[in-house]
């Protein structure tokens, strides 16, 4: 069971003071997070990509690069490239040179983004939007293999003969597949025989089950060896010492981000009943104790067959110490329960 981090690098301002921290803080602050992460344990820490001003990362490479500097052991991941609106090679070369850097611990999530501003931004027409995703990936992946490229496609230049520099370390960098919960985008995964990462933010974790089922039955009809393929979940939280002081503390920035994206998108508003009922047993807020949001990430792996989970923290803006707190007893106290646990579980 691999644990890790993950982050938007959030810069909405403060619930509390109504502060605004700048984006070069709030990515000062990630770097410091990576490495903490892996001083304690964690297997990976991820960086979503976005272009808007409540959120500091537009290139999740460069400071996951940062962090590979002074990191040994934490894989480095994106979470996610927003490759739809992106060019394959340069994403191909920027994670190369990642990989170079850490020592061969990059690796690239994929994804369309539920964040449109990149369309506009670099000159992309949401019409195409799932055209765009499938034709670059289908690229991605001849680069991935490596050698000379062949390809053509709609939206980009072809390619003749063509070989992309720098070399990543890995033979292959890792690539996943990111989904909100979709069918399709399961099914695309397992046909390919890519690793899935799902976003569970909302709901039961537990009715991501079947999903999980789809894509193994899927990659097994493709002739992909599944016991292989890594199937990742990302899902918000916060740990504290108790139960009652991670809610107290982590509720206010969280209210305050899902109430700022809930009124881009028509959702109703986020209150304390709404996030009691989400940290709760079958929840998908891992939010708590050391001891409950490990029994939680338990029951995930048990019942739906996650084996990456990635706690995104914080939601919103909170004091940097009380993120870092959380992520050191993510390492020191959360991980030897969910690891001891499964290690016993699975060797039954």
């Amino acid at each position: 069971m691999e644990l890790g981090i993950s982050t938007f690098a959030e810069t909405l301002p403060d619930p509390h003071t109504g502060e605004t921290i700048t984006h070069a803080q709030r990515l000062r602050e990630i770097v410091r997070e990576i490495e903490l992460a892996d001083q304690v344990g964690l297997d990976v820490y991820a960086v979503g990509e976005h272009h808007r001003e409540d959120y500091a990362a537009s290139a999740p490479e460069i400071v996951l690069a940062a962090g590979a500097a002074r990191t040994e052991n934490i894989r480095l991941s994106s979470a996610v490239t927003v490759l739809s609106s992106d060019d394959p090679v340069r994403v191909h070369e920027r994670f190369a040179m990642l990989d170079g850097i850490s020592g061969g611990r990059a690796e690239i999530m994929a994804g369309r983004g539920s964040f449109i501003e990149s369309f506009q931004l670099f000159g992309y027409n949401l019409n195409d939007y799932d055209a765009l995703f499938d034709e670059k990936l289908d690229l991605l992946l001849k680069l991935q293999k490596g050698g000379l490229i062949s390809w053509h496609g709609n939206h980009r230049a072809p390619m003749n003969a063509l070989e992309v520099f720098p070399k990543p370390e890995q033979d292959q960098m890792p690539i996943w597949i990111a989904s909100g919960g979709t069918p399709d985008s399961t099914v695309r995964a397992g046909q390919l025989g890519l690793p899935l990462a799902l976003a569970i933010i909302g709901g039961s974790p537990q009715n991501f089950a079947p999903l999980v089922e789809l894509y193994k039955q899927t990659a097994a009809q493709a002739g992909h060896q599944v016991e292989t393929l890594g199937i990742a979940s990302h899902s918000h939280g916060f740990i504290g010492d108790t139960d009652d002081e991670a809610a107290d503390l982590f509720f206010p920035s969280t209210q305050q981000g899902m109430n700022k994206i809930g009124a881009e998108r028509g959702w109703g508003s986020y209150t304390r009943r709404s996030f009691d009922i989400a940290r709760s047993k079958k929840g998908a807020l891992y939010c708590g104790s050391p001891e409950t949001v490990a029994e939680k990430i338990i029951d995930l792996r048990k019942n739906v067959g996650i084996k990456r989970f990635l706690l995104h923290t914080p939601l919103g803006t909170m004091p940097h110490d009380q993120v870092m707190k959380s992520i050191r007893l993510f390492g020191e106290k959360v991980a030897p329960i969910v690891r001891e646990e499964i290690a016993r579980w699975e060797g039954k």
